[in-house]
């Protein structure tokens, strides 16, 4: 099963109660419950197909006439005695056809799980990047408390000095308390997301401290046109193919049940008033089956026209689907690199001289808080770009079923 595992990037500082994405998707695939059931569901599907292969069993059939009436046939000395044989012979290609039928199920199955499989792992992806932004969004709110802080010794100092109102001293403990609960609040959302990921793989306590990764390493960018070649192969769809010969089956089935089956018997009889006996036999066929099983035909052959329509619909989504992420994604990396080279570097050194300016009295306490918010406000965004461009490539690994970074 391929899915996003490069997405985001193992840091080389080795951390033992660190996750990385790695292992947890190697613990939820082998231990999710939600993909164990895929494992009975082809079971029970296996056994129905054993049941199919089976050929009309025979019947023993004993059979006593003539005895215990009145007259001649008193007792048992006129009783007739048939002990015989008897069967179906099945007609129109009948167990081909319902091992067909139990073939397309399976296959229906197989696609069905990597489906699924990818489902999972494709949330499962979502939510570490989810992960690794809320840790990333903690860095940052522990670089606006030290901002905070020194911003509030510097009001102090000024204050002091009387260069600075009492009131400002107020507003920067404010700041500072705000710092103080963005923090804890982004810390209980961290710990929030840990329970989410130990749950795929079926744990309700949590053995890691931290997410190992990086949030700006993107990889390679793939042409729309060469993904939605990708997703025309994909399992969804092949889910739908395998539905088409699931119906396609049930048609030749339904065909094959409107052949009449020829049922046959064959023994021997025993008459006992004179001690003799013969061979008997017998052949019977059903009239007008034919004519009963249309309906069933029809239905059929509805079904699998709507599933030619429901491939076509599907096909529409996934390509709306996939265009709206390599769109996100396309979109946030250029966000990202103008972001990182220009504006963040202008805003760090803006800070810098303003907090310079503050301290000599060319800068009001608002420009310092303005410039301030300005930086923070900036490697916010930079952090919700970068989510956005993870996640988004992980909806297009988990539609395509291929890592855009093998």
């Amino acid at each position: 099963m391929v899915l996003l595992c490069n997405s985001v990037t193992a840091l080389a500082t080795e951390n033992l109660n660190a996750l990385t994405l790695k292992k947890a998707l190697e613990l939820t695939l082998a231990h999710n419950p939600q993909l164990f059931r895929y494992r009975f569901t082809t079971e029970a599907l296996t056994a129905q197909k054993q049941n199919n292969s089976f050929r009309p069993a025979l019947a023993l059939e004993l059979e006593v006439e003539n005895f215990a009436g009145s007259g001649a046939n008193e007792g048992f000395e006129s009783a007739e005695t048939t002990l015989a044989l008897s069967s179906v012979i099945e007609l129109g290609g009948k167990r081909q056809a319902r091992l067909s039928y139990a073939d397309a199920r399976l296959n229906q199955a197989k696609w069905e799980q990597q489906a699924e499989t990818l489902d999972v792992l494709g949330k499962l992806t979502e939510l570490y990047i989810e992960g690794l932004a809320t840790q990333a969004n903690m860095q940052l709110a522990k670089e606006s408390l030290a901002l905070s802080k020194s911003l509030l010794n510097t009001v102090k100092i000024r204050s002091a000095r009387g260069a600075t109102p009492e009131a400002e001293v107020m507003r920067a403990h404010a700041a500072l308390t705000r710092s103080e609960i963005r923090l804890a609040t982004l810390q209980a959302k961290f710990e929030r997301q840990q329970i989410l990921l130990a749950r795929f793989w079926g744990e309700t306590s949590v053995s890691f401290d931290m997410l190992e990764g990086s949030l700006f390493n993107f990889g390679t960018t793939t042409s729309f046109e060469q993904l939605y070649a990708r997703i025309q192969k994909s399992p969804a769809i092949q889910v739908l193919a395998s539905e088409a010969r699931i119906r396609d089956a049930q048609i030749t089935l339904a065909r094959a049940n409107g052949s009449s089956d020829l049922s046959w018997r064959a023994g021997i009889k025993r008459f006992e008033e004179t001690g003799d006996s013969a061979f008997v036999a017998g052949l019977s066929i059903p009239l007008f089956s034919g004519k009963r099983n249309s309906g069933e035909v029809k239905t059929a052959l509805a079904q699998r026209n709507a599933v030619d329509y429901a491939k076509k619909d599907q096909l529409l989504q996934l390509h709306a689907r996939l265009f709206e992420s390599w769109s996100l994604r396309k979109q946030s990396i250029a966000a990202i690199n103008l972001t990182q080279k220009s504006a963040i570097p202008a805003l760090e050194k803006a800070l810098k001289l303003t907090t310079e300016g503050f301290e000599h009295g060319r800068y009001r306490y608002l420009d310092l808080i303005a410039a301030q918010e300005e930086l923070l406000a900036s490697k916010q965004a930079l952090i919700d770009a970068a989510t956005t461009a993870l996640v988004s490539q992980a909806v297009i690994e988990k539609l395509t079923s291929e890592a855009l970074n093998p």
